[in-house]
């Protein structure tokens, strides 16, 4: 797509450190580039921002050293943040940014932060229904806040925010489950149950699969796997499956991550507001299992306002086990009436125009409001159809009785 013509920003994105991050942040780069504006990305040097970044062609990557405060090692905590305030200042004064934009994390703080000194227009989008501690802290310095859920709002201390939901990448749309199926090797009249724990894995989720995995054979015999283990658990998974006689496709991690999502009938996944937003885009029903130490509990947030909608299950890692999980797959997969009502669910969390929003306030502002360019071929009104293709077999039929 070509970009209008009109005045051309240099807006950074500071989105590193987890794909819940990473992936809405290039979500809002490609919109402000349709409307010509030039982005680039700050990230992590964590693995999963440079397997990420693998499909973000056309965007400078500034990688920075950032990162989390763990175990109260504050020295190297401390390090890597003056170290990345350092290399924003230095990128930034190559051209300073006419904004830059965080979407929370350890590499929000350093950009806002060397925005605030060049004089730039800063922004925050916050995903999650409990915002994290970082922008709760920089929601001070910003000019606005963005946010997923609107509850979000009451937590950046009487600052007032905007509701937009959370950006997704264009790609994230509904597709039909037989290409999907057949791009990823996978028997494209069979069901799908797809296993994620984030973009790094989760080993709980993984066991909790694992272990219900006798159970699901018998249960749901025509059900195949796509498990995404993270990037230490896959030989072990993979041997799992295999051992138990099951077919499976299992890998660490997958970049076209809209192909899993499309070939899938029912995931089993964290609750990260990122994935959240991406299955509701795709119309996907889903098994929630929140992570139960993140900030504030926020994944048991997100989770339950899927939960309360009718588009997911939730389950408390602390006390699910294999025959719950079973009980909530055969429920989903075996019921076409329960399986339509989550997908049409689904679409209540799901804000189609998020990122082409974000990205027009932005340049309102920079703007100071004279006319915006407006993209060819963007929807700016209308969202897309959201109807899913129909598959043969979308739900496994119950097995006939002996």
């Amino acid at each position: 797509m070509i970009p209008n013509p009109g005045p051309t920003f240099s807006i950074a994105i500071a989105c590193g450190g987890t794909g819940g991050h990473l992936f809405p942040g290039m979500a809002v780069a490609d919109a402000l580039w349709r409307r010509g504006s030039e982005s680039f990305l700050c990230v992590s040097q964590k693995a999963v921002d440079k397997q990420a970044v693998t499909s973000a062609d056309g965007f400078e990557i500034v990688t920075l050293p950032a990162v989390a405060l763990q175990n109260r090692n504050w020295f190297r905590f401390l390090a890597g943040f003056v170290a990345s305030l350092r290399i924003c200042m230095l990128r930034f004064s190559k051209r300073r940014p006419d904004a830059v934009i965080a979407f929370g994390g350890f590499t929000a703080a350093p950009a806002i932060l060397a925005a605030k000194c060049m004089g730039s227009a800063t922004f925050l989008h916050e995903s999650n229904a409990i915002p994290g501690r970082s922008n709760r802290i920089l929601a001070f310095l910003v000019d606005e806040i963005f946010v997923g859920y609107e509850g979000a709002v009451h937590w950046f201390h009487n600052r007032s925010g905007v509701q937009t939901g959370t950006p997704v990448r264009p790609q994230f749309k509904p597709l039909a489950p037989a290409a999907c199926r057949i791009a990823l090797g996978l028997d494209q009249k069979r069901p799908v149950m797809l296993v994620m724990g984030g973009s790094q894995g989760a080993a709980p989720v993984n066991q909790l699969v694992l272990g219900a995995l006798p159970i699901l054979k018998k249960r749901l015999p025509d059900v195949q796997y796509l498990h995404l283990t993270g990037l230490t658990e896959k030989e072990a998974v993979a041997a799992a499956y295999r051992e138990h006689g099951v077919r499976a496709i299992v890998l660490p991690f997958l970049t076209e991550m809209e192909l899993a999502l499309g070939a899938a009938t029912v995931a089993v996944s964290r609750a990260g507001a990122s994935s959240l937003a991406e299955f509701a885009a795709m119309r996907l029903p889903s098994i929630l299992i929140p992570y139960p130490r993140a900030m504030d509990n926020h994944q048991y947030y997100n989770a339950r306002a899927l939960m309360n909608a009718g588009a997911a299950r939730q389950m408390d890692q602390r006390s699910a086990t294999p025959e719950t999980l079973v009980r909530h797959a055969v429920e989903i997969l075996e019921n076409r009436v329960v399986h339509e009502q989550m997908r049409q669910a689904t679409g209540g969390g799901y804000s189609p125009n998020a990122a082409d929003e974000i990205a027009q306030r932005i340049l309102r502002i920079l703007l100071k409001g004279d006319p915006m360019p407006v993209p060819k071929g963007a929807a700016e009104s209308e969202p897309e159809s959201t109807a899913r293709a129909p598959s043969d077999e979308a739900v496994v039929q119950p097995a006939p009785q002996s």
